[in-house]
């Protein structure tokens, strides 16, 4: 009867260090994970250096920050479009993504990229002809 109670408690000591071995390492790598992730945030590297290409991209009225990211990623200029969608609500371009067509290049950071696509459209004001009297 003692050897039964000796090998189960040493089977369930082993058990108990394997869970919390593992949960240890879950943690490291969940958390690294999520700093490198919040790191890329605010450092993100373009894509290529020099000259880069540069890719046409056609953003519609309504098209929101993970449509957006998505088609950029698709198209090679950036690499997680999850990733813009962030960069995008932490920018001063929040909300403010333009319909159009727009020439990007895969030397420009998300942060430039944004500043193109949210540029407001310039608008000709209107003068007045009339003479003064």
């Amino acid at each position: 009867m003692n050897l039964k109670y000796f090998i189960g408690a040493a089977a369930q000591v082993v058990v108990k260090a394997a869970v919390f071995v593992y949960m240890v390492m879950f943690i490291i790598q969940t958390a690294s994970a999520a700093y490198d992730y919040g790191y890329r945030v605010f450092t993100e590297p373009p894509l290529s250096y020099g000259d880069g290409r540069i890719i046409s991209v056609y953003i519609e009225e309504g098209d929101s920050a993970k449509d957006v990211g998505e088609m950029l990623e698709q198209k090679g200029l950036i690499r997680d479009g999850r990733l813009f969608v962030i960069q995008e609500l932490l920018s001063e371009h929040h909300g403010n993504i333009q319909p159009g067509v727009y020439d990007l290049n895969t030397s420009m950071t998300t942060q430039e990229m944004l500043e193109v696509i949210a540029r407001e459209p310039e608008t000709e004001e209107e003068t007045d002809t009339e003479p003064e009297q």
